[in-house]
């Protein structure tokens, strides 16, 4: 009987290698812990295109004739060029390539085809120079907007701060290019810009739209993207932006632990920690947005620095959240409050009153401009737009400080991938992508999305990790505030020295601002030398 035993308890132990074995040679890399539910294990995550997207053969040709699903939809071969940009003071010689990493599952079946856009200066020891990666957010936003607002080599530039839907897509020389100091390469995830699915599996859809899959796939197009262009051994970074907020820090953790890639410093722009304080019953929304509102009724009377809104994020942190907690049913409390609301967004003071001081961000766009039959942004509320139904009691209005940027951010990343980058994908290219924003699988159950677990958990692993995060003034997409009071609840090993969080005037898209792009420029290089 013990011969029987040990028999059985090594063929066991051989099984479970095999399976272990077999998942590493296939590039899979199994989920961390995380709230959200587990994805399979993937090379990549993936997701189903639509019927358009995946197109139909019925009809045309027979099985013998009529190309196989995959190859319908595969991306073009990589397109390598040569550029150079004049610049104040200096001209930058690289090599550009637009192309796409396939992603497979553990079967070695292909998953989808990931686009990237990479810049690798001419004339360096590329084992010492930095090589950082970024990502917008949305769920389903390209990674255009890093691209030509901010540190690519060509940036999308407006007259004044305040885009239009006809501006110019001419893209002209970033003077303020991160390529000085780092090579660049920018991610779309699948179902945003020319990234898509090549199967046709509803099940893989599923798994590339959640938190876990997505994190899974970006992790593993950044280590791919690495071992293509060898460059292992170059101090890594990762950006993220809005969204990214949920992504970066994930993701840095699972290039750590589970592909086995070191990451010097992440960097988020606009970031979104933790969706459970920005909505539904939670009082901290309102400690969050006030300051920003607060900045947006100042700058109309003059520029405004965040230093300047030190008298508001001490309120806010204090009487303001005493009175909140204290509720609707101490009505000195609830007046106390919505008295000094109105005071300083500059909402009206009986519009304060009737919500009891407590303005959620659509009221206050629509509350703000309502005298002049305007209404507020949300990426920047600093930006007024006509509102198109100023009689209606519902709100029936656009972004004005960012739907004007679709066309001409469109326009000009499709010009510069085909014809600059000399890159041809079929299909349309998706900034913005909705239908990959109402399929996203958030997750089930009492836990909210957030990311300052896996924050915790990456500064604790590496104490040489460095973290850089920037906001805009008026942005109440995902106000500063939000993040100043998150990134205080780390512990002190995440010293000042190590996370920094720098706000500056401008919006979501601070970086659409020259002033405002320099400085963060400044703070990123600072961020990449510290550590050589």
């Amino acid at each position: 009987m013990a011969v029987r035993f040990a028999a059985r308890f090594l063929a066991f132990i051989l099984i479970v290698l095999s399976v272990v074995t077999g998942s590493r040679a296939e590039d899979v890399s199994p989920p961390s812990a995380p709230e959200a539910p587990a994805s399979p294990s993937l090379a990549s995550p993936p997701a189903t295109p639509s019927p358009r997207q995946a197109g139909s053969s019925g009809g045309r040709g027979n099985a013998s004739t009529a190309p196989a699903p995959v190859e319908q939809r595969r991306l073009p071969e990589d397109s390598n060029t040569r550029q150079s940009i004049a610049l104040p003071g200096r001209t930058l010689a690289f090599s550009a390539t637009a192309g796409s990493i396939r992603l497979f599952n553990e079967k070695g079946e292909p998953q989808a085809d990931i686009a990237y856009t990479s810049y690798q200066l001419d004339g360096v020891n590329q084992r010492e120079r930095p090589v950082t990666f970024f990502f917008n957010g949305g769920p389903g936003a390209s990674s255009a907007y890093l691209q030509l607002g901010n540190a690519g080599p060509w940036r999308l530039s407006f007259e004044g701060d305040v885009p239009t839907a006809s501006a110019s897509p001419d893209l002209k020389p970033n003077a303020e290019t991160w390529l000085d100091f780092t090579d660049l390469v920018f991610i779309d995830p699948v179902g945003t810009g020319y990234s898509r699915f090549v199967a046709t599996d509803e099940e893989v859809r599923k798994r590339f739209f959640s938190i876990d899959g997505d994190v899974n796939a970006l992790a593993v197009t950044i280590r791919r993207w690495l071992e293509k262009y060898d460059r292992l051994l170059s101090p890594k970074f990762v950006v993220g932006e809005s969204y990214g907020g949920i992504r970066g820090p994930r993701i840095v953790r699972e290039l750590q632990t589970g592909q086995g890639v070191g990451v010097s410093g992440l960097i988020l722009v606009s970031p979104l920690f933790d969706f459970r304080e920005y909505g539904g019953s939670s009082l901290l929304q309102y400690v969050a947005s006030l300051p920003t509102m607060a900045a947006v009724a100042r700058q109309a009377k003059g520029a405004v620095a965040r230093a300047e809104l030190a008298d508001v994020e001490a309120y806010a942190r204090g009487e303001f959240l005493a009175d909140l907690v204290k509720g609707e049913a101490d009505s000195q409390a609830t007046t106390r409050l919505a008295d000094r609301v109105a005071a300083l967004t500059g909402i009206d003071q009986v519009t304060s009153r009737r919500l009891s001081g407590r303005l959620d961000v659509s009221e206050f766009r629509r509350e703000y401009g309502r005298r002049d039959g305007k209404i507020a942004g949300r990426y920047d509320a600093s930006v007024l737009g006509l509102d198109p139904d100023p009689d209606s009691s519902s709100s029936h209005f656009d972004d004005p400080s960012g739907d004007p940027l679709l066309a001409p951010l469109t326009s000009a990343v499709v010009d510069l991938t085909t014809r600059t980058l000399n890159w041809r994908p079929d299909g349309a290219y998706h900034l913005l992508n909705g239908s990959v924003g109402r399929a996203w699988d958030f997750g089930r159950g009492t836990n909210p999305p957030q990311s300052i677990s896996q924050l915790r958990q990456i500064l604790a692993l590496d104490p040489k990790l460095g973290l850089l995060v920037g906001h805009g003034l008026f942005d109440l997409a995902t106000p500063y505030f939000g993040s100043q009071i998150q990134l205080d609840q780390l512990p002190r090993y995440a010293s000042p020295e190590r996370v920094k969080l720098v706000v500056y005037p401008g919006g979501h898209m601070f970086y659409f601002r020259q002033p405002s792009r320099q400085a963060f420029r400044a703070e990123a290089e600072a961020l990449m030398n510290s550590g050589r």
